[in-house]
C-alpha cells in the first residue's frame, strides 16, 4: 500500500476510535448518519460519492477528499469520472480548489498504484 495512502487510513482509523471511545451521543449520531447517507437509496452509491467528493473539495476538506477518492476507487469509478468530478468541483469553487485539487491526483494515483501491486 502506497505510503500516504497507509498513513491517512491509519490515522483516521485511529482517531475515529478515540473519538468514538468518548462515547459522546451527538458525535456517535453524526458518525452513523454520515454511514447511512452513502448508502443505496434514490441515488446510487456512485453518484454519491462523487457528490461528497465535489462537496468535500469545494469545502476544501483534504481529508474528506481522501476518504471519497478511497471509497470511490473502491467502488470502480474510473480516473475519468473522478477527473471530471474534481472539474466541476473547480469550476464551483474556483482556484483556491487548485491545490486540493493537487493533492486528490497525488492521492488517486497512490491509489492506483496500490492497485497494481
Amino acid at each position: 500500500m502506497s505510503n500516504i495512502v497507509e498513513e491517512f487510513n491509519d490515522y483516521r482509523s485511529r482517531m475515529n476510535d478515540r473519538i468514538l471511545q468518548d462515547n459522546n451521543k451527538i458525535i456517535k449520531r453524526i458518525f452513523n448518519l454520515d454511514t447511512n447517507a452513502y448508502q443505496e437509496g434514490a441515488l446510487d452509491v456512485k453518484t454519491k460519492e462523487l457528490l461528497g467528493l465535489v462537496a468535500s473539495a469545494v469545502l476544501r476538506c483534504d481529508d474528506c477528499v481522501k476518504y471519497h477518492l478511497e471509497t470511490s476507487h473502491k467502488i470502480g469509478l474510473s480516473k475519468e469520472e473522478v477527473s471530471e468530478a474534481l472539474g466541476i468541483a473547480t469550476l464551483v469553487g474556483g482556484t483556491i480548489v487548485i491545490p486540493h485539487l493537487r493533492r486528490a491526483f497525488e492521492f488517486w494515483e497512490a491509489l492506483e498504484a496500490n492497485n497494481k501491486s
